[in-house]
């Protein structure tokens, strides 16, 4: 065994041996977060917040291509908002952080610390929608928000966090039902399977399952490495409830008020959190080509490479491939090239003495366990670039190779709950049913979500011959 091989084995607990412990380790080795002072905060290190922010720039732009408009509300929401959509109030407020005083003095008015922007942003669509005219309004904020969590886990759930949330107010059912689906598949399924290299099912929650206040959910779950479901984005329709909690009312064209159909939508830092349980190895993570703020690291080997790994940098930026040229030729090389490695970078191109005098780099691809090969120097640029939409298909392929084989067809709630331990189950939902949720509950099971037997997303729970996926979940 190379040295570098036995320092691979010792980095990280093995996925086999211990996943949460795994989970843990490479975010501290890989440099991505740490906990904050106060139980449950969490610090995102600059890579770490790198991988946020090419998600963030990924999802925005699809955001934006969808109608939707940036804008910003305050953290603090009086809590007389939340008291006015009772079943949204009741939904959270277990999570609710609380401000009672303030300046010095106790508050006339409890302030809530923002779990969720409906009711603020409820209050202001009322003053800004008059009229049809001003239909559809669509919004979308980036913020942090709090949901006291009483078991922290780093980037799955965390008492504060980041994320967008889409809030929209329509003059019909229709419009904010599709705009609603639009969002699920046009923004999150599109930026999830397509940058992040996750494949998700998507369906609707049952009543148990879904958001506070609405009258339909849908989730796109994803599956962990562990055979664990994890809620990667979810969309809801309100139907009228917070317009007429809100007053969101408008003179319709044909002369008379109606109540504004809502919806809202939402994504945050746990997807970050998903693609490490998704792709990572014992080695460390494996970032998608697609969303890797370092595609390729150029490493010189010796001080005496450093000039020509910079040149290989600039023809590879020239190129368009986001690349990090590693010159700390004073670190031991081996250090640097398995710190490369936990941090999942695609491509690793090494330059050392006997390179620079034959012309050539040395190329290794983190998703491959193929042998480093020797490249000529004329053609860097686009064997990286090929190498890279090659891994990104191929990373797709494989967590979806993946995930099927861990679904597993059953006839009772009974096997549900049993194939639950190793992966998914799936099972016609009139013989789960609430009843069945119940019992599932008992084994910390719950259905993620619903689908027809087609796959697509159902209109109401109770059409014939829904499909129940089941699983435990993060």
């Amino acid at each position: 065994m190379t040295p570098m091989a036995a320092n691979r084995r010792t980095v990280l607990t093995p996925q086999a041996e211990d996943f949460p412990r795994w989970y843990q380790d490479v975010i501290a080795k890989a440099e991505l977060a740490e906990n904050g002072p106060v139980r449950g905060t969490m610090v995102i290190r600059p890579y770490g917040y790198a991988l946020w922010e090419r998600i963030q720039a990924e999802m925005d732009l699809r955001i934006k291509a969808a109608g939707a408009e940036n804008a910003y509300f305050p953290l603090f929401i009086p809590e007389s908002y939340l008291q006015r959509e009772a079943e949204h109030v009741e939904g959270f407020a277990p999570e609710l952080a609380v401000v009672t005083h303030a300046g010095g003095k106790q508050l006339d008015e409890p302030i809530v610390v923002r779990p969720t922007s409906e009711t603020i942003i409820g209050e202001y669509m009322a003053k800004w929608i008059q009229s049809y005219r001003d239909l559809p309004l669509l919004l979308n904020q980036w913020a942090n928000v709090v949901r006291w969590e009483l078991r922290p886990r780093l980037f799955l759930r965390t008492s504060e966090f980041l994320w967008q949330e889409g809030h929209t107010a329509h003059a019909t059912y229709d419009d904010a039902r599709d705009y609603a689906a639009l969002i699920t598949l046009a923004v999150y399924r599109a930026t999830m399977v397509d940058v992040l290299a996750v494949p998700v099912v998507i369906g609707r929650k049952t009543k148990r399952e879904r958001f506070a206040g609405a009258i339909n959910t849908t989730a796109l779950e994803a599956m962990t490495r562990d055979g664990k479901a994890l809620q990667m984005g979810t969309s809801h329709e309100f139907g009228q409830n917070f317009a007429r909690a809100f007053d969101i009312d408008y003179l319709s064209a044909q002369g008379r008020q109606e109540l504004a159909w809502t919806t809202s939508w939402g994504s945050s830092t746990r997807m970050v959190g998903g693609l490490i349980m998704i792709h990572g190895d014992d080695q460390g993570l494996r970032v998608p080509p697609a969303l890797a703020p370092v595609q390729a690291v150029v490493l010189a080997v010796k001080p005496e490479t450093v000039e020509a790994a910079h040149r290989v940098g600039d023809e590879l930026c020239a190129a368009g491939v986001r690349v990090r040229v590693d010159d700390r030729a004073d670190v031991p090389f081996g250090r640097r090239a398995v710190d490369w490695e936990l941090k999942g970078v695609p491509v690793r191109i090494e330059v050392g003495p006997r390179d620079v005098a034959e012309n050539q780099v040395t190329l290794g691809r983190r998703l491959t366990d193929e042998a480093k090969q020797p490249v000529r120097l004329s053609a860097v640029a686009a064997t990286v670039t090929a190498a890279l939409q090659t891994d990104q298909r191929t990373m797709l392929e494989q967590a979806t190779d993946a995930q099927d084989a861990r679904i597993t067809e059953v006839a009772t709630v009974e096997e549900a709950a049993e194939a639950a331990a190793t992966g998914w189950a799936k099972l016609p939902w009139d013989v789960v049913g609430e009843e069945g949720e119940d019992r599932l509950a008992q084994s910390a099971v719950t259905v993620r979500c619903l689908q027809r037997a087609d796959g697509t997303v159902p209109e109401r729970d109770d059409e014939p011959e829904l499909v129940a996926f089941v699983a435990r979940s993060y």
